[in-house]
Formats: C-alpha cells, sequence, structure tokens
C-alpha cells in the first residue's frame, strides 16, 4: 500500500529566499547593464543573464510541479518544488548547474532536469501531457516577455547593453523551448506524446530514455542538422523581432572573458543593416 502523502501547507508554497535571492542578483545586475553603472558592462551582463536564466529555470520546474499539483499529484508540496527553490529538485547538478555551464560553454538553453511528478496519482492522458508541456510552455512565455521591447517597437531609450543582454536570454530560451519540446524520450516533448502511446511501445522506449539528451547532443554536432537548428532558432527571433546581430552581441558582451567586438560595445555606432 502507497505510504500516505501530507497535502501541501502553506509554508511548503511560500517562496524561498534562495530564488528570492537569484532574483535580486537579477534586478541588480539588470540596473547596472541599463545605466552601465558597472566598469566592466560585460561581468554585468554575465550576471544579469545568467540569473535570468536560473529563474526561467525555476519556473520551468515550477510550472511542472503546480500543474501536477493542480493534476491530483499532491506530493509535490511536500517535496519543495512550490518553493521555487533550485536547491530542492530531483538533481540541482542537471536541474541549474550543467543548464548554467552549457550557457557559458556554448551559449545553448540546456533543458534542466525534471522535477519528480508521482504520475500513479494523476488520471487523465491530458492532464499527464499538460504536466509535460507546461516546462517548455514557461520557457516560450519568457522569450516573450524578455523580447517584448523588440516585438513592441518600444527601443527607444533601451540601452544597448541591456538590448544585446535580452537579445541573448531570448536566444536561450528558444533554444530551451524547441529543445524540450522534441519528442524524444527523456525530454518533455517525448512526456507530452507518451500517455498516447500504447504500453507496449512506452517498454521498448523507456530505457532509451536517459540517453535522449545526449543524442540530440550528439545530433547536433552533425553541421547539417546544426545549420537547420539555429536557422529555425533565428526565424523564431526574427519573428520576435529580435535581430541575429544583437544576439551575437549579446552572446560576446556575455563572454566578458574574451576580447569584445568593438561594434558591440555599449554606445557604439552602428552602420549599415
Amino acid at each position: 500500500m502507497a505510504t500516505p502523502i501530507r497535502r501541501s501547507s502553506r509554508s511548503d508554497r511560500r517562496v524561498s529566499p534562495v530564488f528570492l535571492g537569484i532574483v535580486a542578483v537579477m534586478a541588480v545586475t539588470g540596473w547596472a547593464v541599463w545605466t552601465e553603472f558597472a566598469a566592466s558592462t560585460g561581468f554585468a551582463v554575465f550576471l544579469f543573464v545568467t540569473s535570468a536564466w536560473v529563474v526561467s529555470l525555476c519556473l520551468h520546474e515550477y510550472a511542472h510541479a503546480r500543474t501536477a499539483l493542480h493534476g491530483g499529484d499532491i506530493s509535490v508540496g511536500a517535496k519543495g518544488y512550490l518553493t521555487l527553490n533550485p536547491l530542492k529538485y530531483t538533481h540541482a547538478l542537471l536541474s541549474i548547474v550543467l543548464p548554467v555551464v552549457f550557457v557559458i560553454m556554448g551559449g545553448i538553453g540546456l533543458p534542466g532536469g525534471a522535477v519528480f511528478i508521482e504520475r500513479g496519482r494523476i488520471r487523465g492522458r491530458w492532464k499527464h501531457s499538460l504536466i509535460s508541456a507546461a516546462g517548455p510552455l514557461t520557457n516560450a512565455l519568457f522569450a516573450v516577455v524578455c523580447t517584448a521591447p523588440f516585438w513592441l517597437n518600444a527601443l527607444d531609450g533601451v540601452p544597448s547593453g541591456f538590448r544585446y543582454a535580452l537579445g541573448f536570454l531570448a536566444l536561450l530560451q528558444v533554444t530551451a523551448a524547441i529543445l524540450n519540446a522534441l519528442p524524444v524520450p527523456g525530454l518533455d516533448g517525448y512526456g507530452v506524446v507518451e500517455p498516447w502511446l500504447s504500453y507496449k511501445v512506452r517498454r521498448q522506449v523507456e530505457p532509451f530514455a536517459p540517453f535522449g539528451l545526449l543524442a540530440v547532443f550528439v545530433l547536433l554536432f552533425v553541421p547539417e542538422v546544426n545549420a537547420l537548428f539555429f536557422d529555425a532558432i533565428d526565424a523564431v527571433l526574427r519573428g520576435l523581432g529580435v535581430s541575429g546581430f544583437e544576439t551575437a552581441c549579446g552572446q560576446d558582451l556575455y563572454r566578458f572573458w574574451q576580447d569584445t567586438n568593438p561594434l558591440c560595445e555599449p554606445g557604439a555606432v552602428r552602420l549599415g543593416p
């Protein structure tokens, strides 16, 4: 017989001081980038984008947990998933550290590790699919929000360094949303379609789940696949009003330890399209 799980209390849903601290870092460094207060704009961009990326990862996992709670899994509160504390996730290394390392190394939004949902407590295929879809949808929404100045044509008065940082952050969100939406075992996209597959197919696919994300990244090293993937990313960003120049400059400033393209320096005048 299953061990009874207590219902979530108000303290289980109280926002964690750890998350609030990360949000504070994001706000302060965002202000520093906007005002060019920091001696090194690149270092401020690095802290701003990294903290904002961690915030989005926390929201991604929270979306899974909150949707599961409404779907019937009342255990998520006791596990601390509703506090937005990244240290409460099933594997902080996979959920937070590894995605941040990939951003630093390659400028790509790596999907984080999922919270542990007790699927046996949830009834209905649509509920299972929605729980899996909640994560990538959160990244997509985050991308829409941080690109709002672009697609609203409200960039007048927005400092170039802050605009570039938003462009790079949008790139991370779009890559995370698209990668996570792929119907590959181990990713949220597969979690969306899995409830609709036969039991036999699910059992056959199950052993490959731990290697799904690895397989995706191996494929991204194939030049043709890589070009197709990033063409799709660029198309989405252009649809949101963000140019390739802005995302490239954002990544250039983010890597403050490298030489910065003079055209990407805050206040630099760019000629031509």
